[in-house]
């Protein structure tokens, strides 16, 4: 004959205790799972961003090649200045206007989070709670 657990029994205390931590092993495996997703959109947006400055160098390298050729001897035939002396007029204003796109390309990169804070502030949590019910839950 065999015996069975009337369905109005009480759980016991080491059933409770297992139940708990695997809903916070669960927790964890979805905070852990979470944070992981979050890195790697942070490091997509990372990739985004190298790859603009690329793009943006590599154009404003050419771009900047001709133009410097171009200015300089149109400088040189309707000035008075030297060949020289036109290349460094046209130098240094394409010098001003690369190192202000470079510093609108660092703001960018400053914005960039790539662990968030709220990400692991919620796992310590979590962690302390988890300690906190196997410790209190001791006889």
């Amino acid at each position: 004959m065999a015996t069975q657990s009337s369905p109005s029994s009480d759980p016991s205390l080491a059933s409770l205790i297992g139940g708990i931590i695997n809903d916070a092993k669960d927790l964890l495996l979805h905070e852990f799972l979470m944070a992981k997703l979050e890195m790697q959109n942070e490091l997509r947006k990372t990739k985004a961003t190298a790859m603009s400055f690329a793009v943006g160098a590599g154009i404003a390298a050419v771009g900047g090649l001709l133009l410097i050729l171009m200015l300089v001897h149109l400088l040189d035939a309707y000035t008075d200045l030297p060949l020289w002396g036109s290349y460094g007029v046209i130098g240094g204003g394409l010098l001003i206007v690369g190192l202000i796109v470079l510093r609108m390309g660092k703001r960018t990169a400053e914005s960039i989070d790539v662990v968030p804070q709220q990400t692991i502030e919620t796992l310590k949590e979590n962690a302390q709670w988890i300690k906190e019910q196997t410790t209190s839950n001791r006889p």
